[in-house]
């Protein structure tokens, strides 16, 4: 795989989960066919809205492989690697790659607080003794580690290394990353409320939550905004305001697990320490939700 294949909108999915934590595999695979029948260009699992860290090894490389036979070829699968030691982090990489997947999404090293130096030569390692191309995936309001503008730049020149999930918040961090990014370089959005803007900036398009629940409407303002339209682009997000803004009052998943049955994924069931979502806020997303639902039938 290259950072060609990078691009358009790649929800970033949940793990549907029975009630004794393992996968839900018929429900899975119901979403899975969902998002590909809605036109998505990539399938993001077993990242933080996958609940990476409270699944099993095996459950995790379960998932892997179920979503690469779901997805049989048509789209590329790029899971999560959100281990926050390099040998537990390259280990589930070979194991996913075992499964058949095309890409690694690596997160930022945790909890040990490393220098920019320290994250530069983890990332430069694991590009270099991984079995696939890497994404690296930054989100320093869950890793308390922002990572260097300069470092992206020099870590976008590896081979391996063929792209970003960009969620750090600050705008003007994500415009000088894409100042001197390798022209290969695919940068994805990893941030809903910003994903317009992203694009209008230079990313070539996103990993999206609540992309789970709404691909067409998030694929309408990609299209959007790389037509140039960025006004439209802009408003049909603004539209969407009030699904996020519910979608994330609580801890991701929980709310969107809660009425994913209205695309037809029966599987609430989150897993510890995360616990369902309070009553009126599903019942708020859940009339939020079948209103854009309804809205956006319509979208191509």
């Amino acid at each position: 795989m290259d950072a060609t294949r990078l691009r358009g909108v790649l929800p970033a999915i949940p793990t549907p989960v029975h009630a004794d934590d393992t996968i839900d595999v018929a429900a899975t695979r119901t979403l899975i066919a969902y998002l590909l029948k809605q036109g998505i260009d990539g399938l993001v699992p077993l990242g933080g809205t996958g609940e990476y860290g409270a699944l099993s090894r095996a459950e995790r490389a379960k998932m892997a492989a179920l979503c690469v036979e779901a997805v049989g070829g048509r789209v590329p699968v790029v899971p999560g690697v959100l281990d926050p030691g390099y040998h537990d982090a390259m280990a589930s990489g070979r194991a996913f790659a075992d499964a058949g997947v095309e890409a690694l999404m690596v997160v930022t090293p945790y909890y040990t607080n490393p220098t920019q130096a320290g994250v530069r030569d983890y990332f430069l390692r694991f590009a270099d003794e991984s079995p696939l191309p890497i994404l690296i995936y930054e989100i320093p309001y869950r890793t308390r580690v922002a990572i260097q503008p300069e470092v992206l730049h020099e870590l976008s020149r590896h081979e391996r290394i063929i792209g970003m999930k960009a969620c750090n918040t600050d705008m003007y961090h994500f415009l000088r990353v894409m100042a001197g990014v390798d022209p290969s370089f695919a940068v994805l959005s990893g941030e809903d409320s910003l994903f317009p803007l992203h694009l209008a900036a230079g990313a070539r398009g996103g990993i999206v939550v609540t992309a789970t629940l709404l691909p067409r409407a998030w694929r309408a303002i990609y299209e959007l905004a790389t037509a140039g339209r960025t006004a439209e682009a802009l408003a049909a997000h603004r539209a969407l305001i009030p699904l996020m803004d519910m979608a994330f009052a609580e801890t991701n998943p929980g709310p969107m697990k809660s009425v994913m049955d209205l695309i037809g994924v029966d599987a609430p069931a989150v897993l510890a320490p995360l616990v369902a979502p309070a009553a009126d806020l599903q019942s708020r997303l859940r009339a939020e939700v079948t209103r854009q639902l309804a809205r956006t039938e319509g979208l191509g």
